[in-house]
């Protein structure tokens, strides 16, 4: 599968453990460019991002829908193979699971950061959660699972906490694609990652991150994904779901080196 692969070197002389960054939904590599891939590498760290198929400009746009959460494990799989030294995993909401998806295939892998986090027993909670709270939201998300666009101001109101820079919102929202069919329905319960390797997790460091502010993923259910892998959890103010593109996003970034700092990785 020929992948886009977005890549920063290391600007230390003692370069640390390298890191994949997996994007979640609706998205490709590029979320991650914006702040995150100079930020580590200036920080010491290899830092590379993938879009998985079908996202940005790898392969597979053509057949979007037919692809399921393990194809983009696969993908994640593949990439970690090619590297030198086997990386740490930093998956984004759809892309915390494929990480967790990943430990059914590959085992050399050091530490999982798991940010925003789909919850391990799908999203058919957050959704009637979100149908009740913000019926009007609840519907362009809709649109936008159909196949649809949702509107720049559905756009801001998913991803971010507050007022957004217009045009980074507009930057956003061009760049912003449909996910796979099969995928969201997986996410909804039917391809969740098997337990046994969720909770194989509990031997391997992991950082579960929540997001004050999120609208998709609460807080509260980015807890209990930690709970349920035994993972440390930390909660980011000030921050929505795009945590890695949001205004106070170096929140995340700091957070994330700072842990990956106590591991001595």
């Amino acid at each position: 599968m020929n992948l886009e692969i977005l890549s920063r070197k290391a600007q230390t002389q003692t370069p640390r453990t390298p890191l994949l960054f997996v994007h979640g939904a609706y998205v490709g590599a590029w979320c991650w460019e914006e702040h995150f891939l100079d930020w580590f590498a200036e920080r010491g760290y290899d830092a590379h991002a993938v879009s998985l198929r079908g996202h940005g400009k790898s392969e597979g746009r053509d057949r979007l829908n037919d692809l399921g959460l393990a194809d983009y494990a696969d993908d994640v799989a593949q990439v970690a193979a090619g590297l030198s030294t086997p990386p740490v995993l930093v998956g984004h909401s759809m892309g915390a699971l494929v990480v967790q998806k990943v430990l059914e295939k590959v085992e050399r892998i050091p530490a999982m950061v798991l940010a925003c986090p789909v919850p391990a027993y799908g999203l058919m909670p957050s959704s009637f959660s979100l149908a009740f709270t913000r019926p009007a939201l609840f519907a362009g998300l809709n649109t936008v699972a159909s196949g649809g666009r949702a509107s720049p101001e559905d756009l801001r109101e998913v991803l971010f906490a507050g007022p957004v820079e217009p045009a980074l919102l507009e930057r956003t929202y061009q760049r912003m694609q449909r996910e796979s069919r099969r995928a969201l329905l997986e996410m909804s319960g039917w391809g969740l990652p098997l337990l046994w390797a969720a909770l194989g997790a509990r031997r391997l460091p992991t950082l579960v991150l929540g997001a004050q502010h999120d609208a998709l993923i609460s807080a509260t259910e980015a807890k209990s994904t930690a709970h349920l892998l035994n993972a440390e959890y930390l909660l980011l103010p000030d921050l929505g779901h795009a945590v890695m593109l949001d205004a106070a996003w170096e929140l995340a970034a700091s957070a994330i080196a700072g842990w990956l700092g106590e591991k001595s990785l």
